[in-house]
């Protein structure tokens, strides 16, 4: 009897470790892909082939509270690192993604969507946040349509700073660079996403 006990304990622990699937609404956290990708060159290709755009400047100045954290993250597929503190001056989200999140693929062609219908009134950055595979990250952004500037942190360096605890998360930052909401679902609907930017920098397309 104790070990029919023990045994279905080391199941329960197993399964609370994999992670919610596709179709739940809790944030994933956590992923084991393949080998990272060490050649420069293809990822420059992938990403000039689906059209990514280069990385914002960052040289702005920080506001005194509730600034976005002092962190140089590259820029994924190649380009100047961007400095999130400095990103000051538009509406921004940053949403943190991955190719192994599956909610994330959802996510992706809403945010691709706000993109080209915000036009300069909102700045929206990825983050491929604690993935071992950029070259499959560059080509889910691709197939989701994306071509807003994408950051990349393979170590989670921003984990603790802005409070990650799974995937996808999304940071709402005014034009004075302070963080003033966080999302840490993924939005479903095209509707959905665009009541959250109103909701918390006041910007319509």
């Amino acid at each position: 009897m104790r070990a029919r006990l023990t045994l279905a304990a080391v199941a329960l622990v197993l399964t609370a470790c994999g992670g919610p699937g596709p179709d739940d609404d809790e944030p994933v956290f956590g992923g084991d892909g393949p080998a990272p990708t060490s050649d420069a060159g293809e990822l420059a290709a992938l990403k000039a082939r689906a059209g990514i755009e280069d990385c914002p400047s960052s040289d702005g100045e920080p506001p005194a509270d509730k600034a976005l954290p002092d962190l140089e993250l590259g820029c994924l597929g190649g380009g100047t690192p961007v400095r999130l503190a400095g990103l000051t001056d538009t509406p921004t989200i940053i949403n943190l993604w991955a190719s192994w999140c599956a909610p994330c693929r959802e996510e992706l062609p809403l945010l691709a969507k706000a993109h080209q219908a915000y036009g300069d009134k909102l700045r929206i950055i990825g983050v491929d946040f604690d993935d071992a595979a950029p070259d499959a990250a560059l080509e889910l952004a691709e197939r989701s349509g994306v071509t807003y500037p994408l950051l990349v942190d393979p170590d989670a360096d921003a984990k603790a700073s802005l409070k990650v605890i799974g995937l996808p998360q999304t940071v709402f930052v005014d034009a004075q660079g302070r963080m003033v909401a966080t999302e840490r679902i993924a939005f479903r609907s095209y509707a959905d996403l665009t009541a959250a930017i109103d909701k918390h920098l006041g910007v319509s397309p």
